[in-house]
C-alpha cells in the first residue's frame, strides 16, 4: 500500500492519450528524435496540483537545458500507479521508458520479463550507492539489479498531543507498547463527546495492511521466509486481532463506527476527535492542509510494541525494450529529479517553503552516510514544521527491524479486510478460527504463484 493513499499529494499515473500517441507512450522505437535521445517519464504531478507541478515542470525544462541531447516527455494522470491497469500497460507494451513502482511491484515485473536489466550501467547513476542498502536490495533480483528508490516510508503512531494533555497525559511520552496504546486510548475515549482513542482500518485491503504492520511490530510475518506458506496463525497474529478486539470491546475505545477507510480516520483526526492511528509521517501535511488538523498538536512516535515495522515506497524501473542510450538518459534525469540531497523535485527545501509547503518532516530518508548529512542538514535550515514533534520517531525507529509487504500483498491483505473486520464488528468473533481461515485462504494464494 502507499502510506497516504495518495503517495504526495500530487501522485501521478501516466496513461496513454491520443495526444502523446505520436510519441510513443512506450519504448517501441529506438528513443532517437532529431538526434536527441528522448525517454517517456510518469508521475508528473496533474496541472491541478499546480505548485507540484510547476515545480516538476522547472526541474524537468534545467535537466534539458544541462543535457540538450535528451528530450523528456513526462507524462500525467491520477494516481502514479493504478493497480488495476498496470499489468495491462506492461503486457500490452505501453510502458514508458521510464516508469514508477511500488517497492511491492519489483519483483513481479522482473518475474514477467518486463523490466531492463540496469546492473551495466548503474555505475553511471552517481547518487546510487549513498541509498540506503535495504531500499536499493527491493530492487536487486538474482544479483541483478532492475530499479532504483526514490523515497521510503515507515510506519509510525500519529496522535493528538493536544487530546493527550486533556486526558492526563504526558504528550511528551506517547505509547511504546500495545498496553500502553489501550491504556491511554481508554482515557482518550473517557472525554466523551465523540472522542476516539484509537482508530484502525478494515476495508478496501486497508485493514490488512494494518494487520501486517501490527504484525510486525508484535515480531510475527505475515508470509514465511520461503514464500509458500501464510505465517499468520501464531501466538503474534492471535495478539494482533486480541488487541483490536480489546480496544474494541473490552475499553470501547474505538468508537462504535466500523469498517473504516484513511479517508475516514484522517477526517476524525484532523477534526480532533481521534486520539492515535497508525500512519507514515506524509499523513500529517494531509490532515493540516485537507482535515483541518494544526500541526503543533500532530505528533509522531514509533511502531509501539518495539519489534519491527512495515516499510514501503516507490520507485523507477526501466522499460525492457529501452536502448542502452535511454537508460544512461534515464539514469541522469533520476540523478537530477529525485537523488541528488538537498536539490530537486523532492529536495528543494528552500523552494518547498517559499512555496508554504511543509518541510521538515522525518521521513523521506533516502541517502545514507555524507549524502544524508547533506540533506538532513538543508532540511532543517527550512524547516516550518515542530521537528520536535517527531523526534520520539526517529529515535525509536532506531532500534526496529524494517520490513516490506508481503508478496502477493493486495491479495493477502482482502483476506485480512475480512479476518479484522469481523473482529471490529463482532464481539463474539472467534480469533482462533479467522486466523486459520485466512492462513488457508493466504495458502491458496501463495501456491498460484
Amino acid at each position: 500500500m502507499t502510506s497516504t493513499g495518495f503517495r504526495r499529494t500530487f501522485a501521478a499515473l501516466s496513461v496513454c492519450s491520443l495526444a502523446l500517441a505520436a510519441s510513443a507512450c512506450g519504448s517501441g522505437d529506438d528513443g532517437s528524435s532529431g538526434g536527441k535521445t528522448r525517454i517517456t517519464v510518469n508521475c508528473e504531478p496533474p496541472k491541478s496540483a499546480k505548485v507540484d507541478r510547476g515545480f516538476f515542470e522547472q526541474d524537468v525544462a534545467a535537466f534539458e537545458k544541462k543535457h540538450p541531447d535528451i528530450d523528456v516527455v513526462a507524462h500525467d494522470a491520477f494516481p502514479c500507479q493504478d493497480p488495476k491497469t498496470f499489468d495491462a500497460k506492461l503486457a500490452g507494451g505501453q510502458m514508458e521508458d521510464v516508469f514508477y513502482t511500488y517497492f511491492t511491484d519489483a519483483k513481479h515485473v522482473v518475474d514477467i520479463h518486463q523490466a531492463a536489466d540496469l546492473t551495466p550501467y548503474v555505475k553511471e547513476l552517481k547518487s546510487y550507492s549513498t541509498i540506503q542498502k535495504q531500499l536499493r536490495d527491493i530492487y536487486t533480483v538474482d544479483g541483478r539489479i532492475y530499479g532504483v528508490p526514490r523515497t521510503g516510508y515507515s510506519m509510525g503512531l500519529i496522535y493528538n498531543r493536544k487530546l493527550f494533555q486533556k486526558a492526563g497525559l504526558d504528550p511528551d511520552k506517547p505509547p511504546t507498547t500495545w498496553e500502553e496504546v489501550r491504556a491511554d486510548a481508554k482515557k482518550i475515549a473517557a472525554l466523551g463527546d465523540g472522542t476516539v482513542g484509537y482508530a484502525d482500518y478494515s476495508a478496501q485491503n486497508q485493514g490488512g495492511w494494518h494487520f501486517t504492520a501490527e504484525l510486525y511490530s508484535q515480531g510475527g510475518d505475515v508470509v514465511g521466509a520461503d514464500g509458500k506458506k501464510a505465517t499468520i496463525d501464531t501466538p503474534e497474529g492471535h495478539a494482533v486481532l486480541q488487541n483490536l478486539h480489546d480496544l474494541r470491546w473490552t475499553d470501547d475505545s474505538m468508537g462504535s463506527k466500523q469498517l473504516l477507510v484513511i479517508n475516514d480516520v484522517q477526517q476524525m483526526m484532523g477534526s480532533g476527535k481521534l486520539g492515535m492511528y497508525l500512519s507514515a509521517p506524509d499523513n500529517i501535511p494531509i490532515l493540516v492542509k485537507e482535515k483541518g488538523g494544526n500541526y503543533k498538536d500532530l505528533a509522531l512516535a514509533p511502531m509501539p510494541g518495539g519489534k519491527g515495522t512495515l516499510i514501503g515506497g516507490d520507485g523507477y524501473m526501466f522499460n525492457k525494450h529501452d536502448t542502452p542510450a535511454q537508460i544512461r538518459a534515464g539514469l541522469k534525469w533520476l540523478d537530477h529529479m529525485f537523488l541528488t540531497p538537498g536539490k530537486g523535485f523532492l529536495g528543494d527545501y528552500a523552494r518547498a517553503k517559499k512555496a508554504n509547503a511543509p518541510v521538515g518532516l522525518p521521513e523521506p530518508r533516502l541517502f545514507t552516510g555524507a549524502a544524508d548529512a547533506t540533506d538532513q542538514q538543508v532540511k532543517k535550515a527550512n524547516a516550518n514544521v515542530p521537528v520536535e514533534n517527531y523526534q520520539a520517531f526517529l529515535d525509536g525507529n532506531q532500534s526496529l527491524q524494517m520490513k516490506i509487504e508481503p508478496p502477493d500483498a493486495q491479495q493477502i491483505y482482502s483476506v485480512l479486510d475480512s479476518t479484522v473486520s469481523a473482529v471490529l464488528t463482532k464481539k463474539d468473533a472467534n480469533i482462533d478460527q479467522l486466523l486459520k481461515d485466512a492462513s488457508g485462504k493466504i495458502d491458496g494464494i501463495l501456491a498460484r504463484d
